[in-house]
């Protein structure tokens, strides 16, 4: 299967560097799958598990990621995102209170965009407690 070179980009780490041979990330519209050769684009990410395969591999790998970007450009993939973490990585209490919080948040009568940032740490401490322990 052909490949293509994928770097994964959090705020605090290079999550992932390295030869992909597919990539599917989170969209708002579900997840989308990116093979070797994939036209050139640039893309939104949603939160949600990002999922992808290393040459040789078997099994998938998994990012909890929050919102962000991908790129595609010549056959290089770059994924710049808010976090990323490793299922074992989550803290399953600390996403609930997270969670707890969010919810809390909602209730309250926001501006918008303290609306929208509630829904968005909302859905992303849901992801984190679903990933969390895999």
């Amino acid at each position: 299967m052909a490949s293509f070179s994928l770097k994964i980009l959090s705020c605090d780490r290079l999550f992932y560097q390295g030869e992909c041979d597919a990539l599917i990330y989170p969209a708002e519209d579900g997840g989308t799958e990116i093979l070797a050769n994939h036209t050139q684009m640039t893309a939104q990410v949603a939160v949600g598990e990002l999922r992808y395969k290393v040459p040789g591999g078997a099994d998938w790998q998994i990012a909890v990621v929050s919102g962000g970007i991908v790129k595609v450009d010549h056959n290089e993939v770059t994924v710049i995102v808010y976090s990323a973490e490793k299922p074992e990585e989550i803290d399953a209490e600390r996403a609930r209170r997270a969670k707890e919080a969010a919810e809390a948040e909602l209730r309250e009568k926001q501006s918008a965009i303290d609306q929208r940032i509630s829904e968005d740490s909302f859905n992303r401490a849901v992801q984190r407690i679903k990933s969390a322990g895999r």
